[in-house]
């Protein structure tokens, strides 16, 4: 296979662009990045930080498949939440091993010269395509389970919003567990309320939507306020109070 010149590595964060980038700072917390995608908080520590794994001979570890903008403490930017966002398609809807996703990914980044192919729109095109063949196999998926798999895949990706550079701009995450929705009412932005998510129509925090309903106030009085729908004031507290 021909490999291609692809620039999909995001400025190093030592670069003077990833520290102008608020994209690539540390913005959240293992807890709050997996509150906000909708996975286990054990997982995403694992996915981010690595964990024990223990082999025959002695006790073993995995490497993480995402890393971390921080360390000491464990810190995500907002391009990790994009990361894991992807990661979750395959993770959370196929329980295979880690090993596999990290061998799909060392295959993409091998024949087609992309690194960190999961913050990069080319998921959408040739490299993701080229990526879940690859992975299909290495966990032995029948037809029908890849056709299901790049299903769940492509739904995720259309999540995701990419600037002119082929960068993530822009999340948009799913309100509930089941999906897909027609709308995309909440989003997160690292350049809007700090990287936290907002009703998209107006930019107002769904936590303090959230806040505003629990303090005993009525759906329509806090729409009227900041004149929006009701419908967008409900997702906004299914969000909050699903997560």
């Amino acid at each position: 296979m021909c490999r291609r010149n692809i620039r999909a590595m995001p400025p190093s964060r030592r670069s003077e662009t990833a520290i102008n980038d608020s994209r690539s700072r540390p913005a959240y917390t293992v807890a709050e990045a997996a509150r906000y995608l909708r996975i286990p908080v054990t997982t995403l520590r694992a996915w981010t930080v690595g964990r024990p794994r223990p082999t025959a001979a002695r006790m073993g570890s995995f490497m993480p498949l995402v890393q971390p903008v921080d360390r000491e403490p464990v810190s995500l930017s907002f391009w990790n939440l994009i990361e894991a966002h992807v990661l979750r398609s395959l993770r959370t809807h196929h329980a295979v091993s880690l090993q596999a996703v990290r061998q799909a990914l060392s295959f993409a980044e091998r024949e087609m010269g992309i690194k960190r192919l999961l913050l990069h729109r080319e998921m959408r095109t040739d490299g993701g395509r080229i990526f879940l063949d690859r992975y299909g196999q290495l966990i032995d998926l029948s037809a029908s389970g890849q056709l299901a798999m790049k299903k769940v895949f492509e739904e995720h990706l259309r999540r995701v919003e990419w600037d002119a550079r082929a960068f993530p701009i822009r999340l948009y995450p799913f309100v509930a567990s089941e999906y897909p929705e027609s709308d995309r009412p909440i989003s997160i932005d690292a350049n809007v309320a700090f990287g936290r998510p907002v009703i998209r129509r107006g930019g107002i925090s769904t936590g303090t939507i959230a806040d505003r309903i629990d303090a005993g106030e009525s759906v329509a009085a806090v729409a009227a306020d900041y004149d929006l729908r009701e419908e967008e004031i409900e997702q906004a507290v299914l969000y909050e109070r699903a997560a």
